[in-house]
């Protein structure tokens, strides 16, 4: 239960990407590793680093004595289905006032109505230097919005099923509107007050809505997990209990975690999966401890990656839904996922490399294949491996309703992911 609450409590911290880096970042501090910046010429050594990718991606590694012993990266990502809000967002109805708001990611839109809901990630303030103006990162912390449903009586159908208009249906009610007000300077004094500085200072924002109501254990002993951005806060818990591994072990070799932002929306961005990031990060490690590229191209070759991100879990009310040989099961284990299409990364080495690493550790695992009529998602590895031309190995914890507002896994497979790791990465 400790590896549970340490689980639960990194996920409260996390209410945006920004805030899940903020969170890392804040551990890796204290657990000793040194912060690096991008923008900066690196002069390594042996030891422990991090650094923040435009603050919503972040990666942690450790060199060993012989940087060139073995090379191997753990990834995951650090942002989640949710609701953002727009532009000059506050719309009068009637004087009910509404936020006009788009979706991030393939959220199950019916989750999100009748919760109360809260708001964290960034406002940025001006500054006399236009390139460097100030951000600031921001948490309300306290119910702040909700998306009202419609009365059963006013849609005798509703239980049928209902097709919600992202325009129409998922505007949150934010307040009462006064006549007297204008609706632009309203928002822009409320942004100015949760930052300190004056209305007409707003420049601009990302701003990510979520569920208020924290994670939680349920079932008849506890072996549930519910919980919002269980997808895929899980992975990065685990990544991080990787490389602090490698810390305390003194690993050899270059060890390394990378916590991709904008997954949810096809990693092409510049803190992406789909970005040079990794690759520039790789070299820029290898410049700055002495080393050729030729060594660094030749080290990639020879080395491992484990990309960590959620896995369908066999559903007990859908048993049509899952493959007929291949279905995880809740506290059964990490998920070794699997697709011969490469939506998920690995080939039968690595599936054996992963499967040998589990057994040799005792880590309980399983398999999971899409079913064939039905196509499954994918995930940041294969993008990551083609960036970066390594052998990798797709994992995952199995939940259920995956992209819900609340998520549900076993209590017992965050214990599994974390020790593959910490296998991995030693």
């Amino acid at each position: 239960m400790n590896t549970v609450a340490r689980l639960l409590d990194f996920i409260d911290n996390s209410t945006s990407p920004y805030h899940t880096v903020k969170t890392g970042a804040k551990e890796l501090k204290d657990k000793g590793f040194t912060e690096l910046f991008l923008d900066d010429v690196w002069a390594l050594g042996e030891g422990d680093y991090f650094v923040k990718v435009y603050d919503s991606t972040l990666v942690a590694f450790h060199i060993g004595s012989n940087l060139r012993h073995s090379m191997r990266i753990a990834s995951a990502h650090t942002d989640f289905p949710a609701i953002r809000i727009k532009p000059n967002p506050l719309v009068d109805t009637k004087g009910y006032g509404e936020l006009n708001v788009e979706t991030y990611g393939g959220l199950i839109l019916n989750t999100w109505l009748d919760r109360p809901l809260s708001m964290a990630g960034a406002v940025v303030t001006r500054t006399e230097d236009p390139f460097h103006p100030e951000v600031h990162y921001v948490d309300v912390a306290r119910p702040l919005l909700t998306i009202p449903n419609l009365a059963i009586h006013m849609n005798r159908q509703i239980n049928d099923g209902v097709a919600l208009d992202k325009q129409k249906h998922m505007l949150p009610l934010f307040m009462m509107c006064n006549d007297s007000v204008n609706n632009d300077s309203e928002w822009r004094t409320f942004l100015g007050e949760l930052v300190k500085r004056p209305a007409d200072d707003i420049l601009s924002y990302e701003l990510t809505l979520y569920p208020v109501e924290g994670g939680t254990t349920f079932g008849r002993y506890d072996e549930f997990i519910s919980s919002p951005r269980i997808d895929n806060l899980t992975s990065c818990v685990a990544c991080l209990e990787g490389i602090y591994e490698a810390q305390t072990t003194e690993a050899d070799g270059l060890r390394m975690v990378v916590l991709f932002d904008n997954e949810e929306v096809g990693s092409r961005t510049k803190q992406g999966g789909a970005s040079t990031i990794l690759s520039q990060l790789v070299e820029r490690i290898y410049m700055a401890t002495g080393f050729t590229k030729a060594e660094c191209y030749a080290d990639i070759a020879a080395g491992f990656m484990i990309s960590a991100d959620v896995a369908h879990g066999y559903h007990p009310n859908y048993p049509e839904k899952n493959d007929i040989t291949n279905y995880p099961i809740l506290n059964k284990g990490v998920v070794l996922k699997m697709a011969s299409s490469q939506s998920y990364a690995g080939d039968a080495w690595a599936i054996a490399t992963v499967k040998t690493l589990c057994e040799q550790n005792s880590i309980p695992y399983q398999l999971y294949v899409n079913r064939s009529n039905i196509p499954g998602g994918s995930t940041v590895g294969s993008i990551t491996s083609a960036m970066l031309a390594m052998r990798t190995m797709d994992v995952g914890v199995p939940i259920l309703a995956m992209h819900s507002a609340r998520e549900t896994m076993g209590s017992a497979d965050q214990e599994a992911l974390d020790n593959l790791m910490r296998a991995f990465l030693r």
